[in-house]
């Protein structure tokens, strides 16, 4: 049967109170910290989805987002490589619509149900922009999630039916040159845009599957218009789940094109078996999904929840904390120069710093990363395989901190990293707070942007306390 087979999500560590945008403003917003992006947290959440899941029986990766680090450069090839997946696999981008995850998830499902892939992994995530003070900025959060879906006799859910509306309007947009989110009037964007296209939509789906309004136990409804959403339900007759998109908006935000497939996260890790969800997104357009749970769900995702997330969530000191780390304020760089990037040092070191791989001794079976040529133990020479240390349990053997780097935060905390199973590594820490460091503590790795510097992001692993 074809479906999902598991669901992961990633919520960054920092909220900002958006008390800092206006003194009715209720709740917090989830952003990335200032070495996170789409690409690092679409990795966290496709590392979350796969588990102990075989990764070299994957055949497609695709990666949806409308804030890739690049113009022209794939981010579903730099997360394959980060994830640590075969060559020989179907890589895409989705982009330019907040539909772009779900348009994802349809092509997925049309590889599989040809036969001409088997298991595809659909990455989605956003940290979207708004203009300082501006609605936006208070809505828009960060975040991530991922889809499994393939060909398998365990499924989660299935995708039982789908439509399509595309719909030319200027609702929602950015230009070529624009960094933050421009719209039209709230008022239209809720009567025309949302309502209208979005009941278009459900109304296709309705006659495309031959269902009725009582066959859907839930409307999951992707929008930052609670009142749309409201309507789009009261038209329907349909229950709309308003304790989860209430629970998302005060404490994530609105995620962008990872937002639908967030909920629909948050919904398998509650739903009951048999249940038919229908789930609805928006973007020059609207995608509607008809979705039925067919195994317990609640027990069978092994991923981290968004609950588990939030959780641990840390509040932001200060709003120009956050504008630094989006560099909507100019952030001061070190009077030194950094030297140059060379893209062939940085192409032989990928395995090492993208997708940390370490070498295993086939003599004496030691563990070493980066990888050497010669084993530290028993001294065979060029007699290692290569095994995968970004997945691997690990704990904090010691650590020091230095309080005048140029990075956004200090102090920045240098660690060494014993790894479960053997394996050392030195990397720097993520997400730090310096007193709760203890030797000894579970750590877990996350890709994270470590530089940018002449029109290059240059990625690469860290460490972070674990969350539970």
């Amino acid at each position: 049967m074809v479906g999902i087979i598991s669901s992961g999500v990633y919520v960054p560590m920092y909220r900002l109170t958006r008390s800092v945008f206006g003194k009715n403003e209720k709740g917090v917003k989830a952003i990335g910290a200032y070495d996170e992006d789409s690409i690092t947290m679409g990795v966290t959440a496709a590392v979350n989805c796969l588990g102990d899941f075989d990764r070299q029986r994957i055949d497609a990766l695709f990666f949806a987002t409308t804030t890739s680090p690049y113009k022209e450069k794939m981010g579903s090839v730099i997360a394959a490589y980060a994830i640590d997946l075969r060559r020989d696999i179907v890589t895409a981008d989705f982009g330019n619509s907040l539909r772009a995850g779900t348009l994802a998830i349809r092509a997925a499902l049309d590889g599989v149900r040809s036969g001409s892939l088997k298991n595809v992994l659909v990455v989605v995530a956003d940290c979207r922009l708004g203009s300082p003070r501006s609605k936006w900025e208070s809505i828009c959060g960060d975040g991530a999630a991922a889809l499994l879906i393939g060909d398998s006799e365990e499924i989660l859910a299935e995708i039982e039916s789908s439509c399509s509306v595309c719909d030319e309007m200027m609702d929602v947009w950015r230009t070529e040159n624009d960094r933050f989110i421009r719209s039209a009037e709230e008022r239209f964007l809720s009567k025309e845009a949302y309502g209208r296209v979005c009941i278009d939509a459900i109304n296709g789906l309705l006659k495309k599957s031959g269902s009725s309004k009582a066959d859907f136990s839930e409307l999951l409804i992707s929008l930052p218009d609670t009142r749309a959403q409201a309507d789009i339900s009261a038209t329907f007759g349909i229950k709309m789940n308003r304790e989860l998109v209430d629970y998302m908006s005060s404490n994530v935000g609105d995620t962008g094109v990872a937002y639908p497939l967030m909920l629909l996260h948050a919904a398998l890790e509650t739903s009951e078996k048999d249940r038919r969800l229908v789930l609805v997104s928006y973007g020059s357009g609207s995608d509607a999904l008809l979705i039925r749970i067919i195994g317990n769900s609640c027990k069978q995702l092994k991923s981290k929840g968004i609950g588990s997330y939030l959780a641990c969530g840390k509040t932001v000191s200060d709003y120009q904390t956050y504008l630094r780390w989006r560099e909507i304020i100019p952030v001061e760089r070190p009077p030194r120069p950094l030297g140059l990037t060379a893209a062939p040092a940085l192409w032989r070191e990928t395995d090492q710093n993208l997708r940390m791989l370490g070498g295993k001794c086939k003599i004496c079976g030691s563990i070493q990363f980066p990888p050497q040529r010669v084993c530290t133990r028993c001294h065979s020479r060029d007699n290692f395989e290569r095994v995968r240390m970004s997945d691997r349990r690990s704990t904090l053997f010691t650590y020091s901190m230095d309080f005048v780097s140029w990075a956004p935060e200090v102090p920045t905390v240098t660690a060494i990293v014993n790894f479960e199973g053997g394996g050392r590594a030195q990397c720097l820490m993520a997400d730090v707070d310096t007193n709760e460091i203890q030797i000894d503590m579970p750590l877990e790795m996350t890709l994270r942007k470590m530089d940018f510097r002449e029109g290059i992001n240059i990625y690469s692993w860290k460490c972070k306390r674990t969350t539970q």
